[in-house]
């Protein structure tokens, strides 16, 4: 394998990416990629006569941005069981058109849910024929499965999803503070990771109809995730284990998770464009397509979220699509579906608040391609540099578009986002050297299944 910035041999590069701005983990500079294999096998100045050998394919896409292809870590696949609500074929194309080229899916809210090596082979069964990107899973951890752990991450789970307060669906129940504790040290035994939905139950409260956003924030405060994520980091001191919060909407637990990483304790967090980019104050009474758990916060707190991801407290940028059919979305509150429909349109979300706050494309490629694959262990994702799998995510980031939930690939048009105009248009997505999108239209899947590493 070729030393950055080495020649590859004549002959030996079967693609050569080229653009006046490539994203490296050194920064944006102009640059020619090669690409041996699936791999990035050189990162060449830019027109240095690359691509010259025989057989060797150049792509030039001028001033457009090359990006590692994002790597989404938060996905509700949903599938088999109720693949009405999403499944593997409508949302890794709605991924690959939104630049993502590997995504890992969550345990719930399939049938079965994904906590037990059975239940594991079941969800990769279906997913294997409809993989547009690569695709991986996280096992679950619920009361009664201690005993399935450490077989989960033997057959390759990237760990283990739980929840402190209930999920919303009967099948994945919330672990106590016995069965956290008990989980964790398990999960610490093995060198695994846990991931926490950090809401603790005592501080929610019954919320009643309502079609007032203000009477749903009401029902899940603030406090709910500072008590959660202190008891995460109490265990997770006491254990030694690793344990990342997800979702995070509140800012006021940033200074505990600061503390609490400088004091070595193994913790890491993540939050979702719904969170960086939308605000309590402009949610409309009944518009439920923006409810979610825990709820989107005021300005306020969102201008303190991005204070955060800004000096690295919060470790990346996630998407949380947790989607539903139509009818789940009702004007009511209380009883809506709650989850936020954005795989496709992450990268232009956040590009577009990003930009508007004086951040670069070097930082949304660390906060949603080299954050998550770091988080997941996925050593060959998440950056264009040498040895890498030649994931690209090419954009257009002064180009604007206007969001039509009928143009998405989202199994149901239901969207936060409709009718925002953001910045940054994907034109095509690359994974392992192959254009798998062009245009936002997605060819064959051609995705594999990935395992943990190591």
């Amino acid at each position: 394998m070729c030393a950055e910035g080495e020649r590859v041999a004549e002959g030996d590069a079967r693609l050569v990416l080229r653009s006046t701005r490539v994203v490296t983990p050194e920064g944006t500079r102009p640059a020619s990629v090669a690409v041996t294999d699936g791999r990035i096998a050189a990162v060449l100045p830019y027109g240095s006569g690359d691509g010259d050998g025989p057989g060797v394919r150049v792509e030039d896409v001028g001033d457009d941005v090359v990006l590692p292809g994002l790597v989404d870590t938060h996905v509700h696949v949903n599938a088999p069981g109720r693949t009405a609500w999403e499944g593997f074929w409508s949302a890794t194309r709605a991924a690959a058109a939104g630049g993502v080229t590997t995504l890992v899916d969550m345990p719930l809210n399939s049938l079965p849910p994904t906590t037990t090596v059975a239940a594991l082979r079941t969800k990769r069964s279906a997913a294997r024929p409809e993989a547009h990107i690569d695709t991986g899973f996280w096992g679950g951890a619920v009361p009664d499965n201690a005993a399935e752990l450490r077989a989960l991450h033997e057959a390759g789970v990237f760990g283990f999803k739980c929840f402190l307060s209930p999920s919303g669906v009967e099948e994945f129940p919330a672990l106590g503070p016995d069965d956290l504790a008990r989980s964790m040290a398990e999960i610490a035994g093995f060198g695994g990771l846990l991931i926490v939905h950090a809401e603790e139950p005592g501080h929610l409260t019954p919320q009643q109809p309502s079609g007032r956003y203000a009477d749903f924030l009401a029902s899940r405060p603030r406090e709910a995730e500072h008590s959660a994520i202190g008891r995460v980091i109490a265990l997770a001191r006491r254990f030694g284990s690793r344990a990342h919060i997800l979702h995070l909407s509140s800012c006021g637990a940033l200074p505990a998770i600061a503390a609490a990483k400088a004091d070595g304790v193994r913790i890491s967090v993540e939050t979702c464009p719904h969170f960086l980019a939308l605000t309590a104050e402009e949610v409309p009474d009944g518009a439920t397509e923006f409810k979610c758990c825990p709820p989107i916060r005021e300005a306020a707190n969102r201008d303190a979220l991005w204070a955060g991801l800004a000096d690295g407290t919060i470790d990346c940028v996630v998407s949380d699509h947790s989607p539903c059919t139509p009818d789940l979305k009702t004007p009511d509150f209380a009883s809506a579906w709650g989850g936020v429909s954005s795989l496709q349109l992450g990268l232009p979300v956040i590009w577009t608040e990003a930009r508007r706050r004086g951040h670069s494309l070097d930082d949304v490629a660390r906060w949603m391609s080299r954050g998550p694959a770091r988080l997941a262990g996925l050593t060959h994702k998440g950056a264009i540099a040498v040895g890498y799998d030649a994931d690209f995510a090419v954009l257009a980031p002064d180009e604007t578009f206007t969001v039509d939930p009928a143009r998405l690939h989202h199994r149901n048009p239901v969207t936060a986002y409709a009718g925002r105009t953001l910045y940054g248009v994907v034109r095509s997505t690359w994974l392992r050297g192959e254009r798998i999108a062009v245009g936002g239209e997605p060819g064959a899947p051609t995705g594999r299944l990935i395992e943990r590493n190591g």
